[in-house]
């Protein structure tokens, strides 16, 4: 075998880029972008004939340089952040982006974002107004609070709100609630950080009032409540309603603080699920300040949303850390949107993805199981395509001993191993993330989004993804980017 000779059969770059497809790239993805996938491939073409020992596989790898410069341009410019298919039953999946945002609410954002808003004008004034009017009574009339704003996640809300209220002085917590959100962040860090000193109270599964009272000093600020939202205690504990702990505060002139966590709007046990209690419940029992998240049980964007008495919401807009943690014009059209679902519980329940997910009865997945499962067996794929009962869950940290029950349908390849077919579909053009159970792909159809059934299908069968000589990666280059 001559390699010189192979060698030499390379194309030069000035050829290459004469060529008629490289030159359509270079019309839609420029010179120099085009310029620098050329000269990768002819490296990694010269690496492949010093390695190779047969002619015709050499020559097979020169005749296909074209099609692997046209992939490596789309792949380099091909966003890496792109919307992922959920088939593993986490409905807050906070790996894949929590709470997805419902079409009609989406275009709202769009309309808003995409060319300038009153964000932070009044135009009834004609002034400048509060990026937090477009959202604060809605709000208050959802939750009965007194005031409201919001910031960018909940851990932020924690921070401004002792910032604000107990900086320099003592805040009042119990051990048992001193929880570790996502990313390792604790709740003493946070306080840490707002300049409050943590005063921890009682046991990690038992605090009484009488804890809280032993602890009140000249120093305290503020009593906190953390509802564990993302862990539970199960036995022998006992914890101190909010209810409870306001008497106190109000005996002492400091205000009684409750950190919700996920935050629910709806009571979810007339769903069948265990009851969360919602941010009305902790207005109504006299909470001074309550925060939660945007991006979890309430269903729309990531935020640290904040109600309650006027007086200490008016402190937190004056904070300076307030333009630290400030939320944008997307957050604030998102959550205006989404909270205006909640005025009917009806309309939420049918208009937020997440509830939505969450309130489907098992029998309306069983069939929507059944559809999908007709759709792939229909299309003649090398697997064995199978329904079979599985369990949904929450996630986001928010009712962790729930499980939902549910049905997914399962995926046996017969010509490539299963965790080759789970890496084939995470390269899809639009990646699809499923479980793995009993050597089977596992897809839950509670999280799988509907529209895109047909699509699944026709990837799967168009790009030969179940197939042994198969290139699953090729899906990464696929232009049929789904029905968006």
């Amino acid at each position: 075998m001559d390699k010189n000779l192979l060698f030499r059969r390379i194309p030069k770059v000035d050829i290459l880029m004469e060529e008629e497809c490289i030159k359509k790239l270079v019309e839609e993805y420029g010179y120099d972008s085009v310029l620098e996938a050329v000269r990768i491939e002819q490296d990694k073409l010269r690496a492949y004939i010093g390695t190779c020992e047969n002619e015709e596989e050499g020559q097979s790898r020169i005749d296909g340089l074209l099609e692997r410069i046209e992939l490596t341009v789309l792949a380099m410019n091909r966003p890496n952040m792109t919307r992922v298919l959920n088939g593993t039953g986490t409905i807050l999946h906070t790996n894949l982006g929590r709470a997805p945002l419902g079409s009609e609410h989406l275009q709202r954002v769009i309309y808003i974002a995409g060319g300038y808003s009153n964000l932070e004008y009044d135009l009834e004034a004609g002034k400048r107004g509060e990026r937090y009017s477009h959202f604060e009574k809605l709000l208050c009339r959802i939750t009965g609070a007194e005031a409201a704003m919001a910031v960018n996640n909940n851990a932020a809300a924690v921070l401004l709100i002792l910032s604000s209220l107990a900086k320099g002085g003592e805040a009042v917590v119990s051990r048992g609630e001193l929880v570790e959100v996502g990313g390792k962040f604790r709740i003493p860090d946070v306080m840490e950080q707002s300049g409050a000193s943590l005063v921890e109270v009682g046991a990690t599964n038992k605090t009484h009032l009488s804890d809280y009272e032993k602890a009140i000093t000249e120093a305290s600020k503020a009593l906190l409540k953390v509802h564990t939202s993302n862990y539970r205690i199960v036995g022998f504990t006992e914890s101190v309603p909010v209810a409870e702990l306001v008497p106190l505060g109000r005996q002492h002139g400091i205000p009684v603080i409750e950190d919700l966590g996920s935050g629910v709007l709806v009571d979810l046990s007339k769903y069948g699920l265990t009851y969360e209690p919602t941010v009305q419940d902790s207005v109504k029992n006299g909470a001074d300040v309550v925060c939660f998240s945007g991006d979890k049980l309430l269903g729309g964007p990531q935020a640290g949303i904040i109600v309650g008495k006027k007086i200490y919401i008016d402190l937190m807009k004056k904070n300076p850390l307030t333009r630290a943690l400030r939320i944008d014009k997307f957050t604030a059209s998102a959550l205006e949107a989404v909270l205006r679902e909640y005025l009917s519980e009806e309309k939420a329940i049918q208009n937020i993805p997440v509830l939505n997910m969450i309130t489907r009865t098992p029998e309306e997945i069983k069939q929507k199981a059944k559809k999908f499962h007709r759709m792939l067996k229909r299309a003649g794929l090398k697997a064995e395509i199978g329904i079979e009962e599985c369990e949904s869950q929450i996630g986001g940290g928010s009712l962790p001993l729930e499980r939902i029950p549910s049905t997914g349908v399962t995926i046996h390849p017969l010509e490539i191993s299963t965790p080759e077919l789970e890496e084939r579909l995470r390269h899809f053009p639009v990646p699809v993330i499923g479980r793995t159970v009993n050597d089977r792909i596992l897809l839950d159809m509670r999280t799988f989004e509907t529209r895109y059934m047909t699509y699944f299908a026709k990837v799967l069968k168009e790009l030969n993804v179940l197939e042994k000589e198969g290139n699953g990666y090729e899906a990464h280059y696929y232009r049929d980017s789904g029905p968006y």
